[in-house]
Parts: structure tokens; sequence; C-alpha cells
């Protein structure tokens, strides 16, 4: 337990979490592709086949390598932190939320779609920016090749405007839709345990 924290920088539930990520998502890519298949989530058939583990086993894979990248990026670069300041129990039930609300969301909009099909960590992640922002609006975050630190909240709002566009886009089976899902159960899952962070972090963000 001592090395698991010293690897992660006393964040150990985030290290785990990116790890499974990276090693579930690039096994199914480029190994057992068939896994992938067999994990997505598919909301129409979620009831009628009883695939009550897809919206788990979904999470933990994604489409293709850009997307894996850029989730883990921006989980490294605000999990981790986050873990820190809230604490690890904490830590998991935030994650656990954002799943949950997301994949919820995510069946209420689909659930009479009988081809739609989707994957990746984007509810969960998502859930994790929007509390890392409420706890530290004034972080900034690099992407390369912009030369200046992004602000925290100007990415996310950039992330979720993003994420409209690309769902009536419907292309892929990446659940953009789950993005504005996991963003609300961030921002509820801190006004819930923690409202004058949240207050404190609306004031600050709007001046």
């Amino acid at each position: 337990m001592d090395l698991l924290l010293g690897l992660t920088g006393r964040a150990p539930v985030s290290g785990l979490i990116l790890a499974t990520l990276l090693a579930a998502s690039l096994l199914a890519l480029y190994k057992l592709p068939a896994l992938i298949d067999r994990s997505l989530f598919r909301p129409y058939w979620f009831l009628r086949r009883q695939q009550f583990a897809t919206p788990v086993t979904s999470a933990f894979l994604h489409a293709d390598l850009p997307h894996l990248a850029f989730n883990a990026f921006t989980f490294w670069a605000f999990a981790f932190p986050l873990e820190r300041q809230i604490g690890s129990a904490r830590f998991v039930a935030l994650y656990a939320f954002g799943l949950l609300v997301s994949s919820v969301g995510t069946w209420l909009m689909h659930r009479r779609e009988p081809g739609y099909q989707t994957l990746g960590a984007s509810g969960a992640i998502l859930a994790v920016l929007f509390a890392a922002i409420a706890y530290t609006p004034s972080q900034s975050i690099f992407i390369f090749p912009v030369p200046v630190p992004i602000p925290a909240p100007l990415f996310a709002v950039a992330y979720l405007g993003y994420t409209v566009w690309a769902s009536r886009r419907a292309s892929g089976r990446i659940n953009h839709d789950a993005h504005l899902g996991g963003a609300l159960a961030g921002i509820v899952f801190v006004l819930v345990l923690d409202s004058p962070t949240a207050l404190q972090a609306w004031r600050q963000v709007v001046g």
C-alpha cells in the first residue's frame, strides 16, 4: 500500500482507475477486439437482454486511441490533485456517482433505439473535472500546441460545447451525451456534500 501511495502521489484510487482504463482499452483495441463488442452499453437491450454489467464495462473501454488519450489526459490532469484534496473515499463516491448519472441519462435518451451503442469513461471523468473546478476554480491546464495555460473553467465549457456539437452529429460509438450528465453529477456532488465550496467557486468564476 505504501508503494502504491508513493507511485500515485498519495492518490491510489486515481492511479488504479487510470491504469485500468489504459490497460483494458489498449488490450481491447489491439489484442481482443471482441471485448469491445461484449462490453458496449446498449440502452435498448439493457433490460431486454439483462445486460446489467455493460454500463460499467463500457466505461473502462474506448472507441479509439484519440478517445482514450484525451480522456486519460483529462483524468490525469484533474483526478490526482482532486483525490488528494477530498480523500480517496469521497473520490470513489464521486466517480461512481458520475458513472451512474451519465449511464441513467444515456438510457433515458436512447432506450428506444435498438441500434444505439456506446462506450467510454467520459461521464465519470466529466464529473471529476467539474468537481475539481468547484474545489480549485483557479487551476489551469496545458494542451499542446496551445502555448499558454487554459483556465480549467474555460476548458470545461469548451469540452461541453464540443460535446453538444458532436452529440448532434451522432458520430462513432463515443457517448457524447454522457458528458453533460457527468458534468451535472460533478456539480451536484459538490453542492450536496460541500455547498460552501461550490458557492465560493461560482462567485470566483462569474466574478
